[in-house]
C-alpha cells in the first residue's frame, strides 16, 4: 500500500468518525428536541388542567355566592314577610280592642241612660201614685162607696178567667165590666171610668202594662186603682210599679186576697 493509499484511508476513517459522531449528535438533538417537546407538553396538559381547575374553583366559588345571596334574599323576605304579618295582626288587635272598648261605651252609656230613664220612671210613677193616693184619700173622706155603688173592670183574654173572677166580684156584691184585652178595656174606659181595674198582664194586642200606662197618661183616668196579675216575678213586678200599678198579685192568689186590696185600694191608700 502506498502512503497515499494510507493517507486517503485516514482520511476516510476521520470522515466516517466525524460523520458518526454527527449522526450521534444529531440523535441526541433530536431525541433532547423530542424530549423537551414531550416536557412541554405535559407542562401545557399540567397547565390547562391548573386552568381548569381553577375555573372550576371559580365557578363554584360563584355559584356557592350566588346560592349564598339567594338564601340571603330569602331570609329577608321571609322576615319581612313575618314583620308585615306582625304588623297587621298588631293593627288587627288594636282596631278589635278599639271597637270592643267603643262597645263597652256606647253599653255603659246605654246602661247609664236607661238607669235615668227607669230612676225618672219611678219617680214619676212614685208622684203619681202619691197624687193619686192623696186624692183617693179626699175622695175617701168625702164619701166612701158601698160594693153595690163600686164598678170593677176585669180586664183577661181568657173567658174563663173573666167568668170566674165575674163571679168572685158578684159574690162580694161588686158590679162588674168584662173586658177581652187591653184595647177593648181602654175603649170601656174612656166611656166610662170603673172603681177600679183588675187586669192581666200578658194579653194580645194591648198587654196589662201598656194599658195601665195609658190610663196613668189620661189625667181623667190617672185617679184609677189598679190590681195586675202576673206571674211571680220582680222583673215584673219592677215594670209594673214603673207602669202606674198598685198592687201586684202573683198566680194563684187566694179569692180573698183580691177582695181585701179592692177594699184597702178604696178606702185606704195603695199599697203595692
Amino acid at each position: 500500500m502506498s502512503m497515499n493509499e494510507g493517507l486517503l484511508l485516514i482520511a476516510v476513517g476521520v470522515v466516517v468518525a466525524i460523520l458518526l459522531r454527527f449522526l450521534a449528535a444529531r440523535r441526541s438533538a433530536a431525541k433532547q428536541e423530542e424530549q423537551e417537546a414531550l416536557d412541554q407538553r405535559a407542562a401545557d396538559e399540567a397547565e390547562r388542567q391548573a386552568a381548569e381547575a381553577a375555573a372550576r374553583r371559580e365557578a363554584e366559588r360563584q355559584a356557592a355566592e350566588a346560592a349564598a345571596r339567594r338564601e340571603a334574599e330569602r331570609q329577608a323576605a321571609e322576615a319581612a314577610a313575618r314583620r308585615e304579618a306582625d304588623r297587621r295582626a298588631a293593627e288587627e288587635a288594636a282596631r278589635l280592642e278599639a271597637e270592643r272598648q267603643s262597645v263597652e261605651e256606647a253599653q255603659r252609656l246605654e246602661d247609664e241612660e236607661r238607669q235615668a230613664v227607669e230612676v225618672a220612671i219611678a219617680e214619676e210613677s212614685a208622684r203619681q201614685a202619691a197624687e193619686e193616693a192623696q186624692r183617693r184619700r179626699t175622695a175617701a173622706a168625702a164619701q166612701v162607696k158601698t160594693p153595690e155603688q163600686t164598678v170593677v173592670m176585669v180586664a183577661d183574654d181568657s173567658r174563663v178567667v173573666r167568668v170566674k173572677t165575674g163571679r168572685l166580684l158578684a159574690a162580694h156584691r161588686y158590679q162588674v165590666l168584662m173586658a177581652e184585652d187591653g184595647q177593648d178595656a181602654g175603649r170601656q174606659i174612656e166611656k166610662a171610668v170603673p172603681d177600679v181595674l183588675v187586669t192581666d198582664v200578658d194579653m194580645p194586642g194591648m198587654d196589662g202594662l201598656e194599658l195601665a200606662r195609658q190610663v196613668r197618661g189620661n189625667p181623667r183616668t190617672a185617679h184609677l186603682p189598679i190590681i195586675m196579675v202576673t206571674s211571680d216575678s220582680d222583673e215584673l213586678r219592677i215594670q209594673a210599679r214603673a207602669a202606674g200599678v198598685n198592687v201586684v198579685l202573683g198566680k194563684p192568689y187566694p179569692e180573698e186576697q183580691l177582695i181585701a186590696h179592692i177594699q184597702q185600694l178604696l178606702g185606704n191608700p195603695p199599697r203595692a
